[in-house]
């Protein structure tokens, strides 16, 4: 491993925790609609950072616009792929940046969003290929989502159409081409998921996908973490939040400092509390 990625790897899994807290604000590109909590991504940036996140995923039109709050120990991870997520027949993925433009940003990882099981799944395995020799040979690591095809479903729906073996499939693709780390969905039960993840043979990140309840989605990251993962890369659930700092810190709990889910929500639920009595104090 060059000296490059060895630095930035340092940024983007904590060297005490052996832990990655992700938050994906990228969602501009793939939504097929406009999520209003992307309306301040400066904000919902900085409330993340404040509640523990250590790596972001963004576009570099936001990057470049946002770089000033980043901390020194917060790492860039940039966006190579836009896709038009919500097609029925699943998301087509369209390269967007290059390995050099994440280097001119600073940025410390590239990301490619990876659809199998498509028309175009020879010219997928041959692009995400590409990019991971290249990242190799510039020393920058590469974070593969290795996800179903349209990352719009809901869980149900999309085990339904691809099953587990799907995200099992990719992983290991995305593993064997070269990927440094591997965001996967949740695969339904810690079971399936372990089998995910020790078929990887690379870091693994669970994503969190769509909307669910703060109990479900921190129930999913903690019987991940017992299986084997790193922890998470989440999105809409820490952006359209009403509270997305505390939201990322009970994430942080349950990832980091290995907090049992219950202790984590109430935590999180004490924050919304007084959330919502400085917002009535505000109002009036």
């Amino acid at each position: 491993m060059s000296t490059g990625k060895q630095l930035r790897m340092k940024r983007l899994i904590d060297p005490g925790t052996g832990t990655s807290v992700i938050c994906a604000l990228d969602h501009g590109m793939t939504s097929p609609v406009f999520l209003p909590g992307l309306y301040d991504t400066r904000s919902r940036l900085q409330e993340a950072i404040r509640g523990g996140a250590n790596v972001f995923m963004l576009g570099p039109g936001v990057a470049s616009r946002v770089a000033e709050c980043f901390s020194p120990t917060t790492a860039l991870a940039l966006m190579l792929t836009a896709s038009t997520g919500g097609r029925p027949a699943g998301a087509t993925i369209t390269p967007i940046n290059s390995i050099d433009m994440a280097l001119r940003y600073g940025a410390d990882a590239v990301v490619v969003y990876v659809a199998l099981a498509g028309d175009d799944e020879a010219e997928m395995i041959t692009y995400t290929s590409r990019i991971a020799e290249e990242a190799e040979a510039k020393g920058i690591p590469f974070i593969a989502e290795a996800e179903f095809p349209n990352a719009y479903q809901t869980l149900t729906d999309a085990t339904q159409n691809y099953g587990v073996e799907y995200l099992q499939r990719n992983a290991r693709l995305c593993a064997e081409l070269g990927a440094d780390i591997v965001k996967v969905n949740w695969s339904g039960n810690a079971q399936s998921f372990q089998q995910i993840v020790r078929s990887t043979s690379a870091p693994v990140v669970v994503a969190g996908g769509t909307l669910v309840s703060d109990e479900e989605l921190l129930n999913r990251m903690a019987q991940a973490m017992e299986v084997g993962a790193i922890g998470c890369s989440v999105g809409r659930n820490i952006f359209e939040h009403r509270h997305p700092e505390a939201m990322t810190r009970a994430l942080c709990r349950v990832i980091r400092d290995r907090w049992p889910v219950k202790q984590a929500l109430e935590e999180l639920g004490e924050a919304l509390e007084q959330k919502m009595l400085s917002d009535k104090a505000i109002a009036e």
